[in-house]
Formats: C-alpha cells, structure tokens, sequence
C-alpha cells in the first residue's frame, strides 16, 4: 500500500438530532484504531448539515473534525465535505448506516488496489426475514450492474473523485448517476463485509411499497425522466403514506 494515504468520512446529515450523537460515538471508536489499519492517522469526520432547524450541528460538534453547513440537498452537501476534507480516499456515509468492525482494514485494502472506488455490501436494521431478502437482491443488483446507492456507502479516491466533477447537484439519484460516471475508471471495489443501515424508513411506510416505490423511481429514472420530477413523486407518494 503506497504510504501516507489518509481517510476522510463525510456524513451529510439533516434534522438528526435525536441520533447524532449515538452515529458519531460509534464511529469515533472505530476511527480511534484508525492507526495501524494501513492508513497514516485516524480517519477525519466531517458532517455536513443541510440546514437542520433543530440542535444537530451543535450536537455533532464535538463528536468530530468539523461541521460544515450548506445548502440543502445530500449531493450538495456531500460535495461541500468533500471540498474541505483533506484525505486521499472519500467515504460518504448516511446518518442512519454503521460501518462494520473491518472497515478500515477492508478500505485499506481498498487503497492498495487499483480500483477507482467502490462500496460495501448493505443489510437492513431489524429481525425480519423480509430486510435480508430485500438487502440480499440490493447486493446483488449492484454487483450485477455496478451501480452503488448511498445506502452502500461509497468510497471513491479524492483524486477521481474531483476529476469526475463530484456529485451532480441533483434532488435524487446522485448515488446512481455518480455510479455510472466512475463505472469509466473502473469496476466498484466491493467490500462484503455489510454496513448496517436503518430500516426505519422501510417500517414506517411498509417494505413492500417502500421496495416498489424504489423500483418505480429507479425505472423512470432509467427511461429518461429528470430527478426534479422524481423527487417531486417521492415527496407525494411519502405524504401519502403518513
């Protein structure tokens, strides 16, 4: 592995304050061995609010490097982290999903490979049988297409990251359409080892619809339909599921 490769996390966030603090706890003490895990200190955490109208900036605050706030929308965000992080390898991380214990390893495995960037395999909070066949199909969808969501937390070299012109500063979709430009590197560095991400969305609105729902967005995206508008339907099809 090339020496003195660093690793920055960002983690838009916006209205989490009733989790922020539990995410970033967890996360400072997995990056407290960040040493020795093939990088050259401890992974930087940047979490970047969107505009929160409750406490959580200042609730993250001392659970990391820094806090920077934005505009509105998870691309924008992301890509104002980005902008102010000082690694070589970027991992955008959603509030709602843990990292596995091997992280650090399996990236820094990651960082001595060829490959441009890449993403973890996903399974969802929860004991129901359901979440794992619905992670299991999203896993192997992305190791069929080689598209990754932002629920898979992608990782990407800084380097690439900036030369593909970041994220597309669209209402939804970023995570796929950033998929498809960085499929032009390089096949996606798939780490088995499963982030867990909330399924709390899934429960609130049923797993059933939320996967139809998903797969509607995805085809009318696929057939040319703009973000804005998909944005606009899943906005509706949220409301009318409250």
């Amino acid at each position: 592995m090339p020496q003195g490769l660093s690793l920055s996390i960002v983690i838009p966030v916006w209205r989490e304050a009733g989790a922020i603090e539990s995410t970033l706890s967890a996360l400072q003490a997995l990056c407290s061995r960040g040493c020795g895990q093939g990088f050259e200190k401890p992974p930087e955490i940047i979490v970047v609010d969107g505009g929160s109208d409750d406490d959580t900036a200042s609730l993250a605050r001392p659970l990391c490097d820094q806090v920077i706030v934005s505009g509105p929308g998870r691309a924008v965000q992301m890509n104002a982290g980005a902008a102010a992080a000082s690694g070589d390898i970027l991992l955008f991380l959603h509030a709602d999903t843990q990292l596995p214990c091997s992280a650090l390893d399996k990236l820094a495995e990651f960082a001595a490979s060829s490959l441009a960037w890449g993403r973890f395999d996903v399974r969802l909070s929860g004991q129901r049988r359901l979440f794992r066949v619905i992670a299991w199909f999203m896993n192997r969808r992305s190791r069929m297409t080689g598209i990754a969501t932002g629920d898979q937390a992608i990782f990407v070299r800084k380097s690439v990251f900036v030369d593909v012109g970041g994220f597309a500063p669209i209402p939804l979709m970023e995570d796929v359409e950033i998929s498809s430009r960085l499929k032009r590197y390089s096949r996606p560095f798939c780490i088995p080892d499963p982030v867990i991400t909330d399924s709390r969305r899934w429960q609130k609105h049923g797993p059933w619809r939320t996967v139809l729902l998903m797969w509607r967005i995805r085809w009318r995206y696929w057939r040319g339909e703009s973000p804005e508008a998909l944005a606009r339907l899943y906005r509706a099809d949220v409301r009318n599921a409250e």
